[in-house]
């Protein structure tokens, strides 16, 4: 896909970490960015910075969603991109030794059934919703008329201990990629994936110094954790490049997560 000034694109999560890398690298490309975060401060402040438009949007709603789409192509027009990278989760082990009642506890079912909407659910609607309005738009060389790009985690291949909804909801997204490109292959739309690894976001930067020295040490090459602007450079490749669909991508450094 030519990528230009004239280019719309939504990037969820934008207000922080990997989304805030993926509207920059958008932005300096020349494309018209909207952010969709719950976060206004961060929000606003990102959107001022790269001259795009922040909307205020739960995922987990589809009433704000569908708002947060009317808005951004009042503003922009039509976006040809979406980057989706925010979530909402709970962590829990399936069974957990609660010292307070001296017995296991069950991570319960309403526990689990929010991370998996917050995930998997939300990255159906951002990308369902998305599909829909580029399907109008004119469609551009190869009969290209926009580029989906969802985000899992390595966790989706080697989920941890404690990360029971968070794996299975993350490799739930990656089993909607293939499936989903072939639904809108006729309408030219391509879907694609990032299995992040472990990333510099502002949430991990928030550990404790050894435990950020022993997660770097556990990367096998480069040892150190990923730069948010290595994703916001895939993130571009998956946009330009038209040939890449289906696909579920890792960008880990070669990371194997161990069970904790």
């Amino acid at each position: 896909m030519i990528i230009d000034n004239t280019t719309a694109a939504v990037v969820t999560g934008g207000a922080s970490g990997l989304g805030r890398a993926s509207a920059e690298a958008l932005a300096a490309a020349g494309v018209k960015v909207a952010i969709f975060d719950l976060n206004e401060a961060g929000g606003e402040e990102v959107a001022k910075a790269i001259g795009g438009l922040f909307c205020k949007v739960d995922i987990m709603d589809e009433d704000s969603v569908v708002a947060g789409y009317a808005r951004a192509r009042a503003a922009h027009g039509q976006e040809r991109i979406l980057v989706h990278c925010a979530m909402a989760s709970r962590r829990g082990k399936t069974l957990a030794f609660d010292k307070e009642a001296g017995r296991l506890k069950r991570l319960s079912t309403e526990d689990y059934a929010y991370g998996v909407h917050g995930i998997l659910i939300a990255s159906y609607r951002m990308a369902s919703l998305a599909a829909e309005g580029m399907a109008t738009l004119e469609p551009l060389e190869d009969g290209e008329r926009g580029a989906i790009t969802l985000t899992a985690s390595v966790a989706a291949q080697d989920g941890q201990i404690g990360q029971v909804t968070y794996g299975s909801a993350k490799s739930g997204v990656n089993g909607l990629v293939l499936p989903m490109a072939r639904d809108l292959m006729d309408l030219g739309i391509r879907v694609n994936c990032i299995m992040p690894g472990i990333f510099a976001t502002p949430l991990m930067l928030g550990a404790r110094p050894q435990v950020l020295e022993s997660l770097a040490a556990s990367v096998p090459f480069p040892k150190r954790l990923g730069k948010p602007e290595e994703f916001g450079s895939l993130v571009m490749e998956l946009a330009r490049n038209s040939y890449f669909n289906g696909q579920s991508i890792r960008l880990d450094g070669a990371i194997r997560m161990a069970p904790r």
